[in-house]
């Protein structure tokens, strides 16, 4: 889950919020020396990422022609993916829609399936998530979540090509064997059927910061930017979960894209002057090439019916 970094512990901030504001600072710039030649090299790895991000070429998604690749300006990702959603139930009208939504502790309102039962679809919903200590107390504290399923998602017994619409909310980056867990995700779309990805951008500031800075100032952040809720969780950030390693893993499995974007997580016009600050601090060293705009990557990706019509050039 996207971070809102803060300052001290809910209890202590009200007491002495200015001595925790120089400990959160003096942390940040431990990281960031600690880490000052990542901005360098990171800055360039980025550049070598943009060609995953751009490349010029279009993919058929219902009948329809989407461009892949050219980022949208930065938004707002609440109810991001439910118009896909809706307008995949209007090829299969009275059919109920199987969803798995994947990450579900962590999966915000850019699936809104309340929405989706108001516009009178039916839906069979089945909600899982890695099995960690944040997960369980994340179960334990919301009712909505109490039919959730636990387990380590490598061994998930997932039937393939079963579920219409797969969702995989901000779980991609805190899991270990990320690329597995994706593949057995993706094995679950039936043909025609929506991937549908939110992940946290390791190319954006926030994504670094995230990545880079010490566990203590992680979990800090968390207390102040979230009381009362589970977390954080971990940070592990495998190589498949950035732009680069998506299209790769894309191109390697048969998918097409139908959109691509770049948004601003929901806690981010709430975030406190520090993050931002930090934000705009790594966006500054790194010359614009860890970018402060945003902090998640959206894809929205179709399991094609005909494995070959996977690119149009």
């Amino acid at each position: 889950m996207p971070l809102v970094y803060g300052v001290g512990t809910p209890a202590d901030a009200a007491a002495s919020p200015q001595r925790h504001v120089r400990i959160v600072f003096v942390a940040l710039l431990f990281g960031f020396v600690a880490t000052g030649e990542g901005l360098v090299r990171e800055g360039a790895a980025s550049r070598i990422s943009e060609s995953a991000k751009n490349p010029d070429r279009v993919v058929p998604v219902d009948g329809r022609h989407a461009r892949r690749g050219s980022l949208a300006r930065p938004v707002s990702g609440a109810g991001l993916f439910t118009q896909f959603v809706l307008d995949l139930a209007k090829q299969h009208p009275g059919r109920t829609v199987a969803i798995l939504q994947a990450g579900c502790t962590t999966a915000g309102q850019e699936l809104d399936l309340d929405e989706l039962r108001d516009r009178g679809l039916r839906l069979d919903v089945s909600l899982v998530d890695d099995d960690t200590a944040a997960s369980r107390a994340a179960v334990a504290a919301r009712p909505e979540l109490e039919q959730a399923w636990l387990a380590e998602l490598r061994q998930l017994p997932l039937r393939p090509r079963s579920y219409d619409i797969v969702q995989c909310s901000l779980l991609l980056h805190r899991v270990a064997n990320a690329e597995m867990v994706l593949w057995r995700l993706a094995s679950a779309v039936r043909p025609g059927g929506l991937l549908l990805l939110r992940l946290p951008d390791p190319g954006s500031a926030f994504g670094f910061l995230d990545r880079r800075l010490p566990g203590f100032v992680r979990s800090l952040a968390w207390r102040i930017g979230r009381p009362g809720q589970a977390g954080p969780y971990p940070a592990v950030y495998e190589p498949v979960a950035s732009a680069r390693g998506i299209e790769l893993f894309m191109s390697r499995h048969g998918l097409a894209v139908a959109h691509r974007g770049v948004v601003r997580s929901a806690g981010s016009a709430t975030r406190p002057a520090l993050a931002r600050t930090a934000g705009e601090l790594v966006a500054w060293l790194s010359r614009g090439r860890l970018p402060a705009d945003h902090d998640e990557l959206c894809y929205v990706i179709c399991r094609p019916e005909d494995r070959f019509a996977r690119v149009l050039q």
